[in-house]
């Protein structure tokens, strides 16, 4: 596989009580990226944080940050998470109705544009967009909530989506119930890059992440051999 694997970490399972201090060691354990989710209470559930906090974290490390905004209507805010320091921006399909607009902005602004599908999206809502993609985030649940159980049904769904892909310069992540058993399911479907947040931070501090990430990263690799 061309597309190099990256694991990143979601912040959303981290000690929000030193947060800042969690993004450092979770780097400095190996993530490749830090999963930033971002929660608005409409378009999901839950509320997390927004471009303020993501700023005040940017100083913290040099690893990229992936910005998945499950928030509705994206648009307005997508200057603010470029200007907080995001590398990467993901918008869900189907948070507006303008997709291609949201990622000609997302561009425009000088970032990585990515897009997101809920289990139930088909495919067919972005096969149109493909070339103005530079990620495409596979949910393998529901989002909103961390810590739920990985859907079998996406493994083919990713598949599919790598199929698709083809040779486009296009990372294919996936986010939901990832762990060192279902790790090797999503990359030899094709998935490179891999959302996890309980299954990462585990214990306290860089050693305990390294043993977490490492793990994870060793699953990973065995579902792509």
């Amino acid at each position: 596989m061309s597309r190099p694997l990256k694991i990143a970490p979601s912040i959303l399972a981290s000690n929000f009580a030193k947060l800042g201090q969690e993004v450092a060691d979770v780097t400095e354990a190996g993530a490749d990226w830090i999963h930033l989710d971002v929660m608005d209470g409409h378009f999901v559930p839950n509320i997390s944080f927004g471009p303020a906090v993501i700023k005040s974290l940017r100083p913290h490390t040099q690893a990229v940050f992936d910005c998945h905004l499950m928030i509705a209507p994206a648009d307005p805010y997508l200057e603010a998470f470029a200007d907080a320091g995001c590398d990467i921006i993901t918008v869900h399909a189907e948070a507006g109705p303008h997709l291609h607009r949201s990622l000609q902005t997302i561009r425009a602004l000088g970032k990585k544009a990515g897009v997101s599908l809920n289990p139930a999206t088909p495919l067919s809502h972005i096969e149109h967009v493909l070339d103005d993609l530079d990620l495409i985030l596979i949910m393998s649940v529901n989002p909103g909530f961390g810590g739920q159980k990985f859907i079998p049904a996406m493994v083919e769904k990713i598949a599919k989506t790598n199929l698709m892909i083809a040779n486009r310069p296009i990372d294919l992540e996936v986010d939901g119930g990832i762990t060192p058993e279902t790790a090797p399911l999503v990359t030899a479907a094709g998935a490179n890059a891999l959302v996890a947040g309980s299954a990462i931070f585990k214990g306290d501090g860089v050693d305990d992440y390294r043993k977490t990430v490492d793990t994870l990263k060793k699953a990973a690799e065995d579902g792509r051999a």
